[in-house]
Parts: C-alpha cells; sequence; structure tokens
C-alpha cells in the first residue's frame, strides 16, 4: 500500500544535499573524500552575531514571535534594502522565514494555481523547479549556455512567455555558474516584462555581496521601479554573514503576496528561530567591513581554482562573477572510458566518476538543467581545493 502523496512523486531530495551526504557517508567509512559539493562559506559566524544570540538567550527572547518576524528585524531588513538597494519597503512589504529555500516556497504555494507557469533559466538552483512542482505549478525551462554567460536573454525570455506565465525566477549573482546581471541586462528584460503586466517576478539575491573584479551588485526592483509592486525581492543571512544553520531568510515584495505568505507559514512551520532572529538583526544592523575582505578571499580562490582546472585537457571553465561556484564543461570526456572499463555517457557519471576514482565530491550539471557540466564550491580553503583539483586531474588523465 503506498503510503505518500502524489504530489512527491514529481519532486526529487535536494542533488547537492545528497552527494554532500553520499561524501559524508564514504568519509566515515575511512575513505579520504574532499567534498566541493556544499554551497556553504567556511568562515565563521561574526562575534557581534554570536554575542547577539547569547544576549537574547540570556534576556529570555526564547519565545514564540509573530509567525513571519519579529518588527525589530523587519525594521532591521527594511534598513538593509534602503542602506545597500536604494528600496523603500514597510513592515507589511516585508517577511522573515527558515532560510531564504522557505521564503521561496511561501511565494509559490502561496500563488501558483495549477498549470501556472513559472520561467527558470538554466542553470538553475536545484529547488526551483520542484517547488514550482509542489505548487501544481509548471517550470518553464530556458536554456542558457555558456555563450550568453549563463543569462537570460530578452528575446529568449519574450519566447517563452504565454498566457499561463506567472512568475519569472532570477538569480544574481547565480547559483550554479556565478554569473551576475548587469544593469543594462536587467533593463533589457524589465522592457519585455513591462509589455506582460501579469507576470511575477522574483529576484534571488542571496550572494549580493559576494561579487568579483570590482562588479557592482544591481536587483531589478531598482534597475526598474516599475517592476517594483510585481517584484519578490530575496535574501539572507546566510552566505554574506556565514550564517547557514541559523536559518533565516527574507524578502520584500507587494502587500498581498507578503500577506499571503505569512498565512501559509502561520499554517506551517510558524515563527523562525527567535534567538536566530535576533541574531540576524546583529547581522544586518553591525559592522559591514568585512563583506568585502570575505569577498576577496572568494576571489583568490577563484583564481587558484580557475587556474588549476585549466591545466586539465577536457575541461573549460568561463570564470564567475559573483558567489562561489565554478561550473566546467566536460563535454569532451563523455564518451571516454573508465580505468575498469565502463564507459562516461553523462555528466552525472562524470560526477560518480570523480567521487569514486578521484575522491572528490562534485555535483552534476544535470541537476541543475543544463549539462554537459558540474558544480565545484570553492567556498573551502584553498589547500583543500588545491588537493581536489589536482586528485581531479589526474583521475581525468587515466579515462580512456
Amino acid at each position: 500500500m503506498k503510503v505518500t502523496a502524489p504530489r512527491l512523486d514529481v519532486i526529487k531530495p535536494s542533488p547537492s544535499l545528497a552527494v554532500t551526504a553520499r561524501a559524508a557517508a564514504l568519509r566515515a567509512s575511512g575513505l579520504d573524500v574532499i567534498s566541493l559539493s556544499l554551497g556553504e562559506p567556511d568562515f565563521e559566524t561574526p562575534p557581534n552575531v554570536v554575542e547577539a544570540a547569547i544576549v537574547a538567550m540570556r534576556q529570555g527572547e526564547t519565545r514564540y514571535t509573530a509567525a513571519d518576524g519579529t518588527t525589530a528585524l523587519k525594521q532591521a531588513i527594511g534598513v538593509k534594502f534602503a542602506r545597500e538597494n536604494d528600496l523603500a519597503y514597510g513592515i507589511d512589504e516585508i517577511t522573515v522565514a527558515s532560510g531564504a529555500k522557505q521564503i521561496i516556497y511561501n511565494a509559490l504555494l502561496a500563488t501558483l494555481a495549477p498549470g501556472d507557469e513559472v520561467i527558470v533559466p538554466a542553470p538553475y538552483w536545484v529547488s526551483y523547479t520542484d517547488i514550482v512542482l509542489l505548487g501544481e505549478g509548471v517550470p518553464v525551462i530556458v536554456p542558457c549556455p555558456a555563450a550568453s554567460g549563463f543569462k537570460l536573454r530578452p528575446d529568449s525570455l519574450a519566447e517563452v512567455i504565454t498566457p499561463r506565465s506567472k512568475w519569472l525566477i532570477l538569480n544574481s549573482p547565480s547559483n550554479p555558474t556565478g554569473s551576475v546581471y548587469s544593469r543594462s541586462e536587467l533593463e533589457a528584460l524589465g522592457e519585455v516584462l513591462m509589455r506582460h503586466p501579469r507576470i511575477l517576478v522574483m529576484t534571488d539575491d542571496i550572494y549580493e555581496h559576494i561579487l568579483f573584479d570590482g562588479r557592482r551588485f544591481h536587483t531589478i526592483a531598482r534597475v526598474v521601479p516599475e517592476l517594483k509592486s510585481r517584484t519578490l525581492t530575496v535574501n539572507g543571512v546566510s552566505k554574506a554573514y556565514a550564517m547557514t544553520g541559523w536559518r533565516i531568510g527574507y524578502a520584500g515584495g507587494p502587500r498581498q503576496i507578503i500577506e499571503a505568505m505569512a498565512m501559509l507559514q502561520s499554517q506551517s512551520t510558524s515563527n523562525p528561530s527567535s534567538i536566530s532572529q535576533a541574531a540576524a538583526i546583529a547581522a544586518l544592523l553591525g559592522p559591514q567591513d568585512f563583506l568585502a575582505s570575505r569577498s576577496r578571499q572568494f576571489q583568490d580562490r577563484r583564481d587558484l581554482a580557475l587556474g588549476l582546472l585549466g591545466g586539465i585537457a577536457g575541461l573549460s571553465c568561463r570564470s564567475p562573477e559573483g558567489a562561489f561556484y565554478l561550473y566546467p564543461e566536460c563535454g569532451a570526456l563523455i564518451g571516454r572510458l573508465r580505468p575498469d572499463g565502463r564507459p562516461i555517457e553523462s555528466d552525472d557519471d562524470v560526477a560518480l566518476y570523480l567521487l569514486e576514482e578521484a575522491g572528490v565530491a562534485v555535483v552534476q550539471g544535470s541537476a541543475y538543467g543544463l549539462s554537459p557540466h558540474f558544480r565545484i564550491s570553492f567556498a573551502t580553503s584553498p589547500d583543500n581545493l588545491e588537493r581536489a583539483i589536482t586528485r581531479i586531474a589526474a583521475a581525468i588523465a587515466r579515462l580512456r
């Protein structure tokens, strides 16, 4: 007798988390495995943030809060949006959840009707399409290859818009490619969207502070102010402040959508951790100078990893403009044979081979909707990167 709901038949577990769990299991069995699969900064949470959590606990801030966040945190988020993005949101236009993933989940589940279409440029973060499917929506995947900078072009957007189009999801800097939309590129997409006033825009800005080579961050609600009334600007403290485990995400957007998201959350998880909310206030309102320093360290790691990959025959990799991922193209490896005689037939096989033969965990490009690639996270130490990519090079050299 089947006990699971039919809606679970259309989704799959997070591939990046699955690879990370597989690597951890192999490591626990005694194998030397280097994981380059998880999108998590290896820096420590800032001391003032940790101290704010301790103070909150000592002061008894350990009880329920409003379902979608405290007024104090929403005010801090409003300050952040104004300070860094030149966006004005009232308290009733801001929502807080247990991570940016829950923000995205709430938004899509609260707005999608069966058959509504969500435009998703590929490569995409692994959870976008599955959340759309859980909401009985239809992901409309738009391939954005390296030749386009892994970015959605206006003509490609215009081609896929239909009367059922409900949302467009943008992610900049991007997971998994590190691509960053410029101001002019967002303006060009905005011109298309202005011709279709029914389409909502979700912009996932979680890697906002991790930019390279002097680039500036732009978000579409600021670049095209006419779209602000139908844009949900999603962010969180996980990546910039190394607070992945604290689980605080937030968004600013139209009051009607924010209210619907809050209602949904009130009947699911209810409020995010009260202690994490206090810590997030300290993160958003405290010192910000370390963000640039960490971004420079990520840039140094990017340059190290790119240099090492550049010496591997069979791989090519575009230089990411932000975030902390590389997305090497591995099509030249398809058709080769492993030392045990098994063929490499896909980027899934490439990722499996690197795990088994090199002891390096990466995530296959098929998980992100664009093959043949694989994703490397360089949110790890330079020593780990050098050891891992040296192993990758040796394993690829053994292919026939």
